[in-house]
């Protein structure tokens, strides 16, 4: 066989090696596993951390727990008025399409975290309540998805989260919230402010649901964008370059109780 031949054969073998062992660590290491939605909690949560993505069933949504409800009936005139502080079983995190190098192979990944802080203030003027002002953080640090290699890649890469260690969202423009949420029926808000994420702020508006449930308000929102509003990159595995879909989704579930 022509030497030109076997050098030509041996380079597609070495191509198809390395596709096929990048697919593996793709498949064995970073592929995501099907990881549901948050959702509202339907009593008021438990201030119990909770787990990350992959680590049990739980962590698809807000813990529930039988806590004791508030003894002051929700929605009644000026009971909700004033400030709510960022309570426990919330959850806040990102959801990116993954896929290697142009391998069909595509899966979800998804990394969140409880560690939330914030508060939000409530007024009241005769029969309608307000939003007047929010501000959250999120400990991007301790986001964590299935995969502990994609979050060591995280901290490095992608949202350089040891550079940026926060994200926070503060609310620009006072928002009235549905009379019929403070009766503990999910009711649609949206909610508009400042998004600071990987160094940069944008102003955002995130369809979001609200409901005040035995003493708690729950907020469960969700936001598609471009990652590179962001200024967010993809990172590489192993010398391989995973590709991300042009868009990321940033989701949350956050509790605040009063006082």
């Amino acid at each position: 066989m022509p030497r030109s031949r076997l050098i030509i054969i041996a380079g597609v073998v070495i191509v198809l090696v390395v596709a096929i062992g990048g697919f593996v660590v793709y498949d064995q290491v970073l592929r995501g596993d099907n990881v549901a939605a948050l959702a509202l909690p339907s009593a008021a949560p438990s201030t119990a951390a909770s787990t990350a993505p992959g680590a049990s069933s739980a962590a698809s949504a807000a813990p529930s727990s039988g806590t004791t409800s508030s003894a002051t009936p929700a929605g009644a005139s000026g009971d909700v008025a004033g400030t709510w502080t960022v309570s426990g079983g919330g959850q806040a995190g990102y959801r990116v399409t993954e896929q290697l190098a142009n391998l069909p192979a595509q899966s979800e990944a998804v990394g969140r975290t409880s560690q939330i802080t914030g508060s939000m203030t409530l007024a009241t003027s005769g029969s309608t309540t307000t939003l007047t002002a929010a501000t959250i953080s999120v400990g991007t640090t301790s986001i964590s998805s299935d995969k502990s290699m994609r979050d060591n890649r995280m901290r490095n890469e992608g949202l350089q989260t040891d550079t940026y260690p926060t994200a926070t969202f503060t609310l620009t423009q006072p928002v009235e919230v549905p009379a019929a949420a403070l009766t503990g029926t999910p009711s649609d808000v949206t909610l508009t402010g400042d998004l600071t994420l990987h160094g940069v702020t944008k102003s955002v508006h995130i369809p979001a649901r609200a409901q005040l449930v035995d003493g708690t308000v729950s907020v469960l929102g969700s936001l598609t964008f471009p990652l590179s509003d962001y200024s967010i990159v993809a990172p590489s595995v192993g010398g391989f370059i995973v590709s991300i879909a042009d868009s990321g989704t940033l989701e949350f579930v956050v509790n605040f109780t009063k006082g």
